[in-house]
């Protein structure tokens, strides 16, 4: 037998910290929302140009020609491909997919629990495709920050060569600043790294333009021809080539992840006014000195801007690559947020970061997960070009998981028809399967690492998920409903014995008993004067006044010194219970006697590992090992502990 103790959850299980609708999300103004989500959302996707076609023409020994129909074939799969994933897939449809305003793989698994499909079975596959999709967001998380700052910082190398041996001690500093800056918010990230992005779209099209100029013809490309017809020519070296193709669209998931942070008409703006032309001219540009010079292939990008501008290019694209890190790090915040409020993660501490932006959070424990993650990978890989290899699994992973739910979703429950639902399958799965399987190559030489990532992970999220689920049908049973128990204790006889004082109960669910308000009465057999079971909701709004804060009600009767007190707080707002009881003194709810001598009782439960056939062995014990990690609610309710009392009963797993 094994146990373990854990934290009743004072807060609904699996809704995290936030109930009800989410009005009016984002209230900055549409241009500082749409420069923050410049400098947050788009950073991944908008360093691509740096090493994307430089990868693809020098990937497997320079396989890929510069003949013309090769770099027009190459230049054309680059624009449709952003095109359809990001600019028609993501930017235009799957933004619309949001849960309650939030984005990314888990809010379509939110969603897929609306849906009416023919069998349980179904919706279960399902939600478990899009936990593991969540899953692989992760280890594609780990990559990024790594590999972008990497390939920045080994520019150093190029300067001077003499201070090689610094790149990696230069990019262990650079990452931990970018996750020290994190718990100031993403509200602040992006006005930090906004003009910085801004600035750098600015030059990639002044670059792109620039490369264009120099043979114009470039721009036949932008026709999905040329790139059928490579595709035609050239089947196992235009394999060869997607494999590269695809790093111009990373950074599409964690675009969608990051909705919650900015909203989507912030982030559509800055897509279409901003970041995909930028994008579009820099790719023809490099197009075009690739056609011009062929030798160009070896560093494209930096080939665009004229020679007095490549150092200063060489120091925005650092700072440029160190902002991609961004995009990963607050889209992995929101889907841990999402992730507790479905129940695939215990409670964990998560901050808002704004008293405008509902969206905006931090969550301590991931950022510095990541950040231990991160270092691992640098000094495990020790360069970006030994990293390359083991991206673009994960990636198109996800990208095929969004595709498949978002169809469901949309067919299930907005009532698509059936052609449309058919038509974005052939379009989207398509170009994403051809993706996918181009970078199944990469698995052995270090592609098997975002997998191994993803898999643990997935492992962690479906078995809190299936343990919870055990747990709170058990402890349910154990509670009882509230009103039976508090009429009970009218029948005793004799008499239940009271005794001076108050007692507050901290209880999840308002409509059932509070294991320790249950183990009081069954073991000590007796009540305080005064008892009080105390639910706390937080809102979906930044404050809560105290004239809206309690709810109070006797339970049905008014004669036994037993009732419930509802605390809302904001979400800026720390709940306080001590604080919530004078108050409710000052609003006639309580007499100011009642807090003269206050016992808080905690419903403690101790998680028993039982031969039950509901689950293997070793996910019973990974359960219990991951119920020792969630929040102590006598710190979260800023509780006096040395008046704070926890009893409870065994619950069996």
């Amino acid at each position: 037998m094994a146990s373990a103790s854990a934290a009743a959850a004072e807060l609904p299980a699996g809704r995290g910290r936030y109930d009800g609708s989410r009005p009016d999300r984002h209230r900055s103004g549409p241009v500082m929302l749409a420069l923050g989500a410049l400098g947050v959302v788009f950073g991944d996707i908008g360093t691509s140009p740096l090493y994307a076609l430089q990868t693809v023409f020098t990937a497997d020994s320079h396989r890929v020609g510069t003949e013309p129909v090769e770099v027009y074939g190459v230049i054309s799969l680059v624009f449709w491909a952003i095109t359809v994933i990001v600019s028609v897939k993501y930017v235009t449809f799957i933004l619309r997919a949001d849960n309650d305003g939030e984005g990314g793989i888990m809010a379509l698994t939110a969603l897929l629990r609306n849906c009416r499909l023919k069998t349980r079975r179904g919706k279960a596959v399902l939600v478990a495709l899009g936990i593991f999709g969540a899953s692989l967001f992760y280890g594609d998380g780990i990559i990024t920050p790594a590999i972008s700052v990497l390939s920045a910082v080994e520019g150093v190398k190029v300067a001077a060569p003499g201070l090689g041996h610094l790149v990696v001690p230069i990019t262990l500093t650079v990452l931990t600043g970018l996750f020290l800056i994190q718990r100031y918010g993403t509200g602040l990230v992006g006005k930090l790294f906004g003009p910085v992005m801004a600035l750098w779209f600015t030059v990639l099209a002044a670059a792109g333009i620039n490369g264009i100029s120099k043979d114009p013809a470039i721009l036949k490309a932008l026709s999905p021809t040329y790139g059928a017809a490579f595709i035609a020519s050239h089947g196992a070296i235009a394999f060869v080539a997607m494999g590269s193709v695809v790093l111009a669209v990373t950074g599409a998931e964690a675009l969608y992840a990051d909705m919650g942070h900015f909203g989507r008409p912030p982030i559509t703006r800055a897509w279409f006014f901003v970041v995909f032309p930028a994008l579009t001219l820099n790719y023809l540009g490099q197009g075009a000195i690739i056609m011009r010079t062929p030798s160009a292939v070896e560093n494209p990008f930096f080939l665009t801007v004229p020679g007095w501008a490549r150092i200063p290019m060489v120091l925005l694209a650092t700072v440029a690559t160190i902002i991609a890190s961004q995009s990963v790090i607050s889209g992995a915040f929101s889907v841990t947020r999402q992730a507790v409020q479905l129940g695939f993660l215990p409670r964990m501490t998560i901050r808002h970061t704004s008293e405008r932006e509902v969206g905006q959070v931090y969550s301590p424990a991931i950022n510095w997960g990541l950040y231990v993650a991160v270092v691992v990978l640098v000094l495990g890989f020790g360069s970006s070009a030994a990293l390359a290899s083991a991206y673009g699994v994960a990636v198109t992973g996800t990208f095929i998981l969004n595709t498949v739910l978002f169809l469901v979703v949309a067919r299930s429950l907005w009532g698509k028809p059936r052609w449309l639902i058919a038509l974005g399958a052939t379009v989207f799965l398509t170009t994403e399967v051809a993706f996918f399987t181009a970078n199944l190559t990469k698995i052995a030489h270090g592609g098997w690492l975002p997998l191994l990532v993803a898999a643990a992970v997935f492992t962690v999220l479906m078995t809190w998920q299936r343990g919870r689920t055990i747990v709170t049908r058990n402890r349910t049973q154990a509670e009882g409903p509230l009103l039976e128990f508090v009429e009970h204790l009218r029948t005793l006889d004799p008499p239940l014995h009271r005794v001076p004082g108050t007692a507050v109960f901290l209880d999840a669910n308002p409509d059932t008993t509070p294991l320790a308000l249950r183990a009081n009465v069954e073991h000590n057999h007796v009540l305080q004067e005064r008892v009080i079971i105390m639910n706390i909701q937080v809102r979906n709004v930044p404050h809560v006044s105290d004239t809206d804060r309690l709810t109070a009600n006797d339970l049905g009767f008014d004669d036994d010194g037993i009732s419930s007190l509802q605390a809302g707080y904001g979400f800026q707002d720390e709940p306080n219970v001590p604080a919530a009881l004078r108050l409710a003194v000052e609003h006639g709810h309580l007499r100011s006697q009642d807090l003269d001598e206050v016992t808080y009782f905690l419903s403690r439960i101790t998680l028993v590992q039982s031969d039950e056939p509901n689950m293997p062995t070793w996910r019973k014990k990974l359960f219990l090992t991951i119920s020792h990690n969630s929040a102590h609610p006598v710190e979260y309710f800023g509780l006096p502990i040395e008046r704070s009392i926890s009893m409870g009963e065994q619950i069996p797993l």
